[in-house]
């Protein structure tokens, strides 16, 4: 090995070798951007199926992300009857008094004129707004019975599961958000550790191409740096899981280090994006459910028929066949739930408060093992952090080959 050759060569291309750290930070830089963006973009497939295209890596697998998240949210950190047993029948027919009221007068009306027309006409309207006032005050009782049924048998009228996978799911960006907003000082983190990393790589780098002047050298390098920067910087966003200490130095996994921090934005993001008031009102009238609410609506409404029928009788003189009067009845629970989603519309802001899902969730967040609060973040890696890892070191191979070009040519 001759070292003055080696010497006289830095000192003729200094600026060239004096480049190759800093193009291998650069390398690691762009790397790990190029693989978060891979992570999230684009949200829907692009290309020619299935030879040749990409996906974001979570909108590919919203379904999955979604799963392992609500699983996560449903066994660790909410208790359905727990959260709905909050609210507060007597505050919500509180909340509810003036659209109840208004579409109970609205229905009670609109059924007798659709059926006894003549003998709503004929009666006074003192007689018909008694029959009204009548109906209207067993309409709060009515929906604190319902109240008590439904927070008692929750799994019975709401699927907790299949409505929070549906949203997440439905809007990908919703998905990927979760994810990209919570561990966003993680993503930084890879982003930018891959410049030192790949700085402390090109100075080997630089070592090697002064001894060998092997063109295969740069390629080689560039590969090892965008694969073991993207290794290293996944590993280390959850390892270790508790803190390690060596001599004057503590360390530990960026997310198990931030557990606080963590928990705060996952559940303010699941109580504003994802378990809201809205969407939970939603699925009960609308999810695979609804019909048992329905069946309970029309049970009570029949209910009610049946006892204020009996009370106004003779008053009104309610003369109507067994089959009409079956269908009046039948007519008063369908239009009563007709009017359930605009009148749930009004104690919305009441639930959001009273099911306080944010604070619900930091709290047991708190309380997850390290391993149990890996979860929240790490299935977003690990099935195919592989792809992350393999694009990493492609990308970086090509850019040392590109360095050859330029150093030869």
């Amino acid at each position: 090995m001759d070292l003055s050759a080696i010497a006289a060569d830095l000192a003729a291309h200094w600026h060239v070798y004096a480049t190759m750290p800093f193009i291998a930070a650069l390398i690691g830089y762009l790397t790990k951007r190029v693989a978060i963006e891979m992570m999230f973009r684009p949200l829907e497939f692009r290309g020619i199926r299935p030879f040749l295209g990409w996906q974001g890596v979570i909108p590919a697998n919203s379904r999955r992300m979604a799963t392992t998240a609500v699983d996560l949210l449903t066994k660790n950190l909410l208790d359905p009857r727990e959260v709905f047993a909050r609210l507060d029948p007597e505050e919500m027919v509180a909340q509810l008094e003036e659209p109840l009221l208004k579409a109970v007068d609205e229905v009670t009306r609109e059924v007798f004129e659709t059926y006894q027309p003549r003998l709503w006409e004929m009666l006074p309207a003192r007689a018909q707004q008694l029959l009204v006032d009548r109906v209207r005050a067993q309409a709060p009782v009515v929906v604190k019975r319902l109240m008590r049924e439904v927070a008692s048998n929750v799994d019975e009228v709401l699927d907790v599961n299949d409505m929070l996978i549906n949203a997440m799911v439905r809007d990908k960006s919703l998905t990927c958000r979760l994810i990209r907003e919570v561990a966003a000082p993680e993503f930084r983190f890879i982003a930018r550790s891959g410049i030192g990393f790949g700085f402390v790589i090109g100075l080997v780098q630089l070592i090697a191409w002064a001894l060998t002047k092997q063109p295969v050298i740069m390629p080689i390098f560039g590969f090892v740096t965008g694969f073991v920067t993207d290794w290293l910087a996944l590993k280390m966003i959850f390892y270790p899981r508790q803190p390690r200490r060596f001599l004057f130095f503590t360390w530990q996994g960026m997310f198990q280090k931030r557990r606080a921090q963590v928990a705060a934005d996952y559940g303010a993001l699941i109580a504003e994006e994802v378990l809201t008031a809205g969407n939970v009102l939603e699925a009960v009238l609308t999810g695979p459910r609804a019909d048992k609410l329905f069946a309970l609506v029309t049970r009570e409404v029949q209910r009610t028929v049946d006892a204020q029928a009996g009370l106004a009788k003779p008053l009104v003189a309610l003369a109507v066949g067994g089959r009409e009067y079956q269908q009046m009845k039948q007519a008063a629970a369908e239009k009563a739930i007709a009017y359930l989603p605009e009148t749930v519309k009004h104690v919305e802001s009441y639930a959001t408060d009273a099911l306080d899902v944010r604070n619900t969730i930091v709290e047991k967040m708190q309380q997850l093992t390290p391993l149990e609060f890996e979860g929240i973040l790490r299935p977003a890696f690990k099935q195919d952090e592989w792809k992350l890892i393999a694009v990493g070191a492609v990308i970086g191979g090509l850019v040392g080959e590109l360095q050859v070009l330029l150093l030869l040519h």
